[in-house]
């Protein structure tokens, strides 16, 4: 999964839930993911850019990036 923005993604089909970690090291869980969008991002030339277009600000989503002491 080459992208410049996204380090890995991880999707659960039974939950529909879509954990993306990003290269800054942030994590974030997006709920209610269709599995044709994930078909989609799977797809697409650049993840940053889909993730962008079809994700962000679509989907109730929160972080879950662990704290560091």
């Amino acid at each position: 999964m080459p992208s410049s923005v996204i380090y890995d993604r991880h999707y659960d089909a039974s939950t529909s839930r879509l954990t993306i970690t990003f290269v800054t090291g942030r994590i974030y869980v997006y709920e209610d993911v269709p599995s044709v969008v994930m078909a989609e991002f799977d797809a697409a030339g650049s993840k940053g850019e889909f993730f962008n277009a079809r994700i962000r600000d679509h989907y109730r989503y929160h972080e879950i990036t662990p704290t560091r002491e």
